[in-house]
């Protein structure tokens, strides 16, 4: 058999799904979008951009998604990569199995009782009853942005977590000692050698929890209490409440494009970075 045809045969059981459970269903919603909503709902079909030049009354959705998605994903990358380098370069062996597993624990629960659990925390009788008792009078947490951003951070920091520990991990302990041995600092090791090499994980910590948050719907539904409101949930109300497809299709389609110009423009930006990774690892 030919190399490029057994390359064919090998490709075709995941090009196959990947035909029929991504790009047959974006293809529909495609169609969908240039469409009209009918008389009791739905999709009527129709030629025309006027589901497009409605998405300006969804602004504050896409505005709330572009805001808290970036933001959470920053905020949870700044407290997993100290919680990833103490896992992978400072733990003891035997430390470093129990730790991994208190991290992977909240997993093993549901994100919705997980959720409620921070509505108890950050309503009346939660922290801001605390602060009531030492002083602080009339703090409101729940169903505000910073309850919502606290949600993200909660229920994904494990993803921002395992990718960054696998990436120092595997980092070569030989290129510290060296450093240190040259008599660089600590801080002047981890600038220039730790960081520039743990960028694939970054990378792939960032582009996981973004993606996701860009879709997210069931934290700002229950911590934003309808007050912060994602794409994701315009897109429930237009699907399953409104039953108007055409508009949440080009709402739908609109998101989708906006993610895969972020995403673009940040692997270049990851692109530009590992070829200053390469540089180190050859020094």
């Amino acid at each position: 058999m030919k190399q490029r045809t057994r390359n064919w045969l090998l490709l075709a059981p995941a090009g196959t799904w990947f035909l029929v459970m991504l790009i047959v269903p974006l293809t529909v919603v495609l169609i969908f979008s240039f469409g009209e909503r009918g008389a009791s709902g739905g999709y009527v079909p129709a030629l025309t951009l006027e589901q497009y030049a409605n998405l300006p009354a969804r602004w504050t959705a896409f505005k709330n998604t572009m805001v808290l998605a970036p933001a959470g994903t920053m905020a949870a990358l700044l407290i997993a990569y100290p919680l990833a380098y103490f896992l992978a370069v400072r733990a003891s062996p035997r430390w470093k199995t129990i730790l991994l597993v208190l991290v992977i624990v909240p997993f093993w629960t549901s994100i919705l009782i997980r959720s409620y659990a921070w509505i108890f925390l950050l309503g009346g009788r939660g922290i801001p009853a605390l602060l009531g008792w030492a002083g602080l009078e009339d703090i409101r947490l729940i169903n505000t942005p910073f309850a919502v951003l606290i949600g993200i951070i909660y229920g994904y920091l494990p993803l921002m977590v395992f990718p960054i520990f696998v990436s120092l991990d595997r980092l070569d302990k030989r290129l510290l000692e060296a450093s240190s041995d040259l008599g660089a600092r600590p801080w002047h090791t981890f600038v220039h050698v730790t960081l520039p090499l743990s960028i694939p994980g970054i990378a792939t910590g960032c582009m996981l929890v973004f993606i996701l948050l860009m879709g997210e719907f069931l934290i700002p539904a229950m911590l934003g209490g309808g007050k912060v409101f994602f794409v994701g949930n315009a897109l429930v109300d237009l699907f399953l409440q409104s039953r108007n497809w055409a508009y949440g299709s080009a709402v739908a389609v609109t998101l989708v494009v906006v993610m895969l110009v972020t995403v673009t423009a940040y692997m270049r930006l990851i692109k530009r970075l590992g070829a200053q990774r390469e540089d180190v690892a050859i020094m």
